[in-house]
């Protein structure tokens, strides 16, 4: 690996590393955050409903899963933080809330990609350079990692936000046939991109996701996806 190649990958770690540290924070917190509101504080007093990156932090989701990205461009970037502890009987419905604890995190990435498609606006409109351009780049990022990961929590697949949505919504028995998946959630996806099906699958998704950012700030789909 030449000097180019790693100058090019520590420049990538710096414009990456704040929008993935914060995209995976908010997540997390949010889903404190919710479960407390609705009757379980156990991620309150474990000191989880923060928004200090180093309580959620998990050294292969968090590091080790970003950095390959950035290694070996080409694959669907993806990650994960700790998750925030919910016990979903201490809800005071606990079926019921559980849509609203499993979907805070996706929202929260929603709201954080439309603050970094403001940031891009910014610096398309700031008319500077140096600095314009380092944050479009970074803003960019933020709204490409914080739309992955909205995507991708909100397929169907337990423990996923999106498969903890879905079990709330149906009845208790397909619910509890759906719920467990759980134990092996992380293996179908791990299954899903060796066999790059992963990224056919949410790519779509996130088109989807840049054309409402586009059309909010009024900015070409171009200029909200990072270049890597």
């Amino acid at each position: 690996m030449g000097s180019t190649d790693i100058s090019s990958i520590i420049s990538n770690i710096c414009i990456w590393a704040i929008p993935v540290l914060f995209a995976i924070t908010v997540h997390e917190a949010a889903h404190g955050y919710v479960a407390r509101h609705f009757g379980d504080d156990t991620a309150w007093k474990l000191g989880r409903i923060s928004l200090n990156p180093l309580k959620h932090i998990d050294p292969i989701g968090t590091i080790a899963l970003p950095l390959l990205f950035l290694v070996l461009p080409g694959s669907f970037m993806f990650g994960y933080a700790k998750p925030v502890p919910v016990r979903f009987s201490r809800l005071r419905n606990p079926k019921g809330d559980m849509f609203w604890v499993a979907i805070a995190g996706p929202l929260a990435n929603f709201l954080m990609a439309l603050f970094w498609g403001a940031m891009v606006w910014i610096a398309v409109h700031s008319g500077g350079f140096g600095l314009a351009t380092a944050l479009w780049q970074m803003a960019a990022a933020g709204v490409y990692i914080n739309l992955s990961l909205m995507m991708l929590n909100l397929l169907p697949i337990p423990p996923l936000d999106g498969g903890r949505v879905l079990v709330s919504l149906l009845p208790h028995r397909q619910a509890e046939l759906l719920s467990r998946i759980e134990p092996y959630g992380f293996f179908i996806l791990i299954g899903l991109m060796i066999m790059k099906v992963l990224g056919v699958i949410l790519w779509p998704m996130m088109l989807s996701g840049f054309t409402v950012i586009g059309a909010i700030f009024q900015l070409p789909i171009e200029l909200l996806v990072p270049r890597f």
